[in-house]
């Protein structure tokens, strides 16, 4: 296989579906019938996938959701990679694409903060009085993440609420720079921002992914890799100077790997250096080490 036999589908779109459980059936025997795998999440309120499968297949998929009016201008951001990105395809009907929570929801098609193009972001972004929020978990940023941007004390996106309106002080009276992945929280984190009564908030439109392709800005003013939700798990963003940000769980050094913890039952996922993956077996701890052997000898011992 070559680095163009298959591609990565990233795309989104909020737009109302009226009966999202009989879409997301029909929408399954499309994938299943074209050969995708990938992880979908289908709601009344739009779609959103990350999918993967040959060029053919990957084609024949937009094609098939653009002769869709509800998606006929639907963007997808495409990675060549060197073969299928999932195991096997998921696809879920849940209430939200992304999970608030609100007891008042957000549509984006109403509320949402400025969309601004890689170069006018980058531009935003050495202006003064400006915050940079990144719309991600906390431990998507420690991968990578804009220069001087806040890093959220949240591990799900449902904690958004609480936490900015317990840090008002860091955004009172400047300007708002959202940024996530793809583009999707932020639309609704910039609308959660304006109705906490903020004025000058905007987002990145297409998100970290599409900034680090744009021509322009060419991922500049962003530090590490982008944390993803397939078997690569990051991906570079800055075409002119990487760097690593992220730290050994272990010994602190240097590291932009993120492994799960060897033992099932912890599963942990944390950043580890080369020396130190092969130290500790995968292991996130010694503990684990431990528990786990005690469970295969116990096995065996059956």
């Amino acid at each position: 296989m070559t680095q163009t036999d298959y591609q990565i589908l990233l795309y989104y779109k909020y737009v109302p579906i009226q009966e999202p459980e009989g879409f997301a059936e029909e929408h399954r025997s499309l994938c299943n019938e074209i050969g995708l795998k990938g992880r979908i999440i289908v709601s009344k309120e739009g779609i959103n996938g990350t999918v993967s499968g040959t060029l053919a297949q990957t084609e024949a998929y937009m094609t098939a959701m653009h002769e869709d009016e509800r998606f006929s201008d639907m963007p997808f951001k495409v990675d060549p990679y060197h073969g299928h990105a999932f195991k096997k395809l998921s696809l879920k009907v849940k209430p939200e694409l992304v999970n608030l929570k609100l007891d008042e929801d957000i549509d984006p098609n109403q509320l949402t903060g400025k969309r601004l193009a890689p170069p006018q972001f980058m531009e935003q972004l050495d202006q003064d009085n400006v915050v940079v929020l990144d719309g991600r978990n906390d431990y998507e940023y420690d991968l990578g993440h804009f220069r001087n941007a806040i890093r959220p004390d949240v591990k799900t996106f449902r904690e958004f609420p609480e936490w900015i309106r317990e840090n008002r002080e860091l955004f009172e009276g400047r300007k708002i720079l959202t940024y996530c992945t793809g583009g999707i929280r932020c639309e609704k984190l910039s609308g959660l921002l304006i109705r906490e009564g903020f004025e000058d908030v905007a987002q990145l439109d297409g998100g970290i992914v599409t900034y680090g392709k744009d021509p322009e800005a060419q991922g500049q003013y962003f530090e590490g890799k982008c944390y993803v939700f397939d078997e690569r798990i990051g991906v570079p963003i800055n075409q002119v100077a990487d760097k690593v940000v992220g730290q050994c769980y272990h010994c602190g050094e240097p590291a932009d790997k993120y492994i799960n913890c060897a033992y099932p039952k912890c599963h942990r996922q944390h950043l580890v250096c080369p020396s130190c993956e092969e130290e500790h077996g995968g292991y996130c701890s010694s503990e684990c080490h431990t528990a786990h052997d005690r469970n295969q000898e116990a096995v065996e011992a059956i």
